[in-house]
């Protein structure tokens, strides 16, 4: 199986700093030595010891690094590199252009180590295609095309670049992750890992622990979360690690989009086999969907998407994943139970199903009274006046996003509004939401959203592969990523 490379980008203060954080980089195949930001850049130092092959790089500020001395000086640094025996140095292409008496020793010195780069951090340039000719035109070993992209389908053009072999190839911000994380289906060569050096880069532990990037080839299946706030999701953590201890051939990755048609296009595309579906996007992959199970046109409201062909089958498994650890600590009192649900979106839709199979009586609260109206007349409940009173529910659930990834100080209820005998946030985290806070503090039992996800990501697997996952794998998985996150939270 061929599998990009991954090289780790590691940068300094003083040559001091940048050798203590190159030595300290050990999940790469090579490490990126950025020289600008550096005081007293020292070629030979930072070459000296090296456990890895290394790329050389001192980016000018006017594209995009720190270095902000003369072009001559800057060539020395980068001739004196491949002098020293650096493997590769990476040459910006406008220099090229711009100072080429400067660079042209550079690329006649050995031109199979040169690395000729172009960074477009506005945006996906329209003569992109002739940029590239005029890259290759160059003579250098490789090229690099990092672009700024805000869909996913921006960053297909780069699979045309790399089908050639001589590239590396990296759509640059959030929307631009699945082409580093699956940098071997875009034909790069290799692929950046770092502290946040470039918009979107994702640490070089991450990518080899939380995404197996080290496994992903040509023939890797792919699945993914499509989310306006996909980079926060738990879900990879839990389907990647199903995927290695069932031997499966897949990854998971995060699919950050605005709109449900862009997923559409770019899956088609990459050939995506499966996704998990989250807000705001659950009614859209109904909408999408070729066939949809009884239990999701009931919900109204789709979690999951399995490809076949050209046709999507929907599911939706958030119903079973709710009602597991619900049932676990309430069990049959859900019978005539009072339960007050806040929200009317995709999630609030399953939540009432759910407690409705199980003979709750259910009242709806959202801050759009019209859209609550709808969900309950479809599925049998009631409508509140928003907030429900405390004293009037048995249950409360938490459907909204407040609590949750980018809006984690955030409550739906005020402070004393959450007394109750049970209250259940489908949000999670590393720590407890303040509406979980609060409802501990007034003596209620609780249960957050991890649970929930757990359950309905095994059902989703098991649907997906029709294999059961590895009792434990994914619950084992989140808990270690949360604690760890916790753990970075408070060192």
């Amino acid at each position: 199986m061929t599998t990009a490379l991954l090289c780790e980008t590691v940068t300094g203060r003083t040559t001091a700093e940048l050798v203590a954080a190159r030595d300290g980089a050990t999940h790469g195949d090579m490490v990126e030595l950025r020289l600008d930001g550096v005081s007293d850049p020292d070629v030979g130092a930072a070459l000296h010891g090296r456990r890895v092959p290394a790329v050389v790089t001192c980016r000018p500020t006017w594209e995009g690094g720190r270095f902000d001395g003369s072009e001559q000086e800057r060539a020395r640094l980068l001739l004196q590199a491949l002098e020293l025996g650096a493997e590769f140095v990476d040459v910006e292409w406008r220099a090229t252009r711009e100072s080429a008496a400067d660079f042209a020793a550079i690329v006649r010195k050995d031109p199979k180590r040169v690395v000729i780069s172009s960074h477009d951090f506005e945006g996906v340039p329209r003569d992109l295609s002739d940029r590239v000719r005029a890259m290759r035109s160059v003579g250098a070993g490789a090229i690099k095309v990092a672009v700024t992209v805000s869909r996913l389908t921006e960053t297909l053009p780069l699979r045309e670049i790399g089908a050639a072999g001589d590239a590396v190839v990296i759509g640059m911000g959030e929307a631009g992750v699945p082409s580093r994380l699956l940098a071997a289906k875009y034909g790069s060569k290799w692929t950046y890992a770092g502290a946040g050096v470039a918009p979107g880069q994702i640490p070089a532990a991450r990518m080899a622990d939380d995404y197996h990037f080290s496994r992903v080839g040509p023939g890797t299946r792919i699945f993914g979360v499509v989310s306006t706030t996909a980079m926060h999701s738990l879900s990879p953590v839990m389907h990647n690690a199903a995927f290695e201890e069932a031997g499966i051939d897949a990854v998971y990755v995060p699919l950050r989009t605005c709109d449900f048609d862009d997923f559409l296009s770019y899956a088609s595309a990459m050939g995506i086999e499966g996704a998990s579906i989250t807000i705001p996007f659950k009614l859209d992959a109904l909408r999408a969907a070729s066939s949809v199970d009884p239990l999701a046109q009931k919900v109204g409201a789709v979690n999951t998407l399995r490809r076949d062909g050209s046709r999507w089958h929907a599911t939706n498994t958030d119903v079973d994943g709710f009602l597991a650890p619900l049932d676990a600590v309430f069990g049959t009192r859900l019978q005539q139970a009072r339960a007050a649900v806040l929200g009317a979106g995709g999630s609030a839709r399953a939540v009432v199903a759910a407690l409705r199979s199980r003979g709750a009586v259910v009242t709806v609260y959202a801050r759009r009274p019209e859209q609550a109206r709808e969900l309950a007349q479809t599925l049998d409940a009631a409508v509140g006046e928003w907030p429900p009173a405390p004293g009037s529910w048995d249950v409360l659930v938490n459907c909204t996003p407040l609590g949750g990834a980018g809006h984690r100080d955030e409550s739906p209820l005020p402070r004393d509004a959450a007394r109750g005998p049970l209250v259940y946030d489908l949000t999670y985290g590393p720590e407890p939401s303040p509406l979980l806070r609060d409802a501990r503090a007034a003596g209620a039992l609780t249960i957050d959203g991890l649970p929930m996800l757990v359950a309905q990501a095994e059902r989703q697997f098991e649907w997906w592969t029709g294999r059961r996952p590895e009792p434990g794998v994914m619950a084992g998985a989140v808990r270690r990523k949360v604690k760890a996150q916790f753990a970075g939270r408070t060192s």
